[in-house]
């Protein structure tokens, strides 16, 4: 099997370069991967110690981040490196300044791989989450390079699991230790012959408490609260907003705000749910000095601030929930203890189905199910500290992954 995947993986890659032409994205992929070589040499020298994180995009980095920022004061003669599959992740990412070279993984064609590997050196790999790359991970075990999966998952209906996909163990057993998020995912890795691994749980509990520990004060977003009840709703889709639109037009009281961070911020898309809106609007980038007292709502059409805004909300609604890809990050406001609201689908993640058990979260699939809510929590300060306990308390009973994963670097490489 491992003879018929090298054959479609050199194929697609192939292909990939045929359609980047025509696919800006892809374009960006292709070519970034024509530079790594020439990036690492220029970065890492041979007698250099080196870290390497592998994240298949900008989720996956803001989980490996607790730990490259623990690396960095735990390890300071060694190098970091940080690399991505995903352009999306490798854009945003690419002069992280704790990291010495960002830059793209190649793909995993053999002599590809052997290249990367013979420049880049490492000492020890961490991928996070994802990322089986069989030739990868073949070359990493054959030239005794320790390799660490951090903040896996794992379920039973995932293909390397199912008989035509037992080829594949073989590469996921290559990891020196694999740390997973829950007992199911270690109970999984034993029963199919996988022993070196480790609940460790999640390395964003650790990442969103750090950040709402650290969290910078916004002088425009206090001046927006005032004493109002603040609802902050984050990464929201056009359904999403179709909802908010609704509560806002129907059941706002004058002691209440709302923020608003899309998830696309084209001013396209943000422009088409400002005129819905029958109260009245401002973007974040219009503000500058302006009375915003007699503002409803408040736009944020840039990107890095839904954290720290988190921290000001009475409330919050993250998005995605009416989308395929499902909810986006609940952890951000659950750090911050306060309730949370969320569309129907969240099936594929387990903060939001732990939080939705508890009562920390609340999920509403219609218009009406949300203004009730809405209401509900607006009402009941009571309730609201009731529920925002809830979502705080979960947060902070699962940090410490990041210093089980040091630890082992610790006794076992280092």
């Amino acid at each position: 099997m491992h003879f018929f995947y090298n054959i479609i993986i050199s194929v697609a890659v192939f292909l990939a370069r045929i359609v980047s032409v025509f696919n800006s994205k892809l374009r960006l992929s292709v070519k970034g991967r024509k530079q790594t070589i020439k990036l690492i040499k220029q970065k890492i020298s041979v007698s250099d110690k080196v870290i390497w994180f592998h994240c298949a995009s900008l989720g996956e980095f803001e989980q490996g981040r607790p730990i490259i920022e623990k690396c960095k004061k735990e390890y300071p003669n060694h190098k970091i490196a940080v690399s991505f599959f995903s352009p999306s992740g490798y854009e945003i990412r690419k002069n992280y300044e704790l990291a010495d070279i960002v830059f793209y993984l190649p793909f995993d064609i053999k002599s590809s791989i052997e290249k990367f590997l013979e420049a880049l050196s490492p000492n020890i790999v961490i991928i996070v989450k994802y990322e089986f790359w069989p030739n990868l991970l073949k070359s990493l075990k054959n030239r005794n390079i320790p390799t660490i999966l951090v903040s896996g998952i794992f379920r039973e209906n995932q293909f390397f699991f199912k008989k035509y996909g037992k080829w594949f163990l073989e590469s996921i057993n290559h990891f020196s230790h694999l740390f997973v998020q829950d007992k199911e995912s270690l109970l999984l890795l034993r029963k199919h012959g996988i022993k070196q691994a480790t609940v460790s749980g999640d390395t964003r509990f650790d990442r969103v408490f750090e950040m709402a520990k650290n969290s910078p004060s916004i002088e425009i977003i206090e001046k927006f609260k005032s004493d109002n009840h603040l609802i902050v709703a984050g990464s929201t889709w056009q359904k999403d907003e179709e909802l908010l639109a609704n509560y806002i037009n129907n059941s706002f009281s004058k002691n209440e705000k709302i923020i608003v961070a899309p998830h696309n911020i084209d001013l396209k898309n943000i422009n088409s749910f400002r005129e819905t809106l029958e109260v009245k609007s401002i973007l974040f980038s219009e503000v500058n000095n302006k009375d915003i007292s007699g503002f409803s709502v408040l736009i944020i059409d840039n990107i890095g601030m839904l954290n720290s805004i988190y921290a000001y909300a009475n409330l919050a609604y993250v998005g995605g929930g009416f989308t395929k890809s499902g909810v986006h990050n609940i952890l951000e406001p659950a750090t911050y203890g306060i309730p949370i609201v969320i569309g129907e689908n969240y099936s594929k993640f387990k903060e939001a189905i732990d939080l939705t058990a508890l009562g920390g979260c609340i999920s509403v699939n219609n218009t009406k199910k949300l203004n009730e809510i809405f209401n509900k929590l607006k009402d009941d300060r009571f309730i609201r500290a009731g529920l925002g306990n809830i979502s705080k308390k979960y947060v902070n009973d699962k940090i410490g992954a990041t210093g089980m994963v040091i630890e082992y670097m610790n006794d076992n490489t280092f």
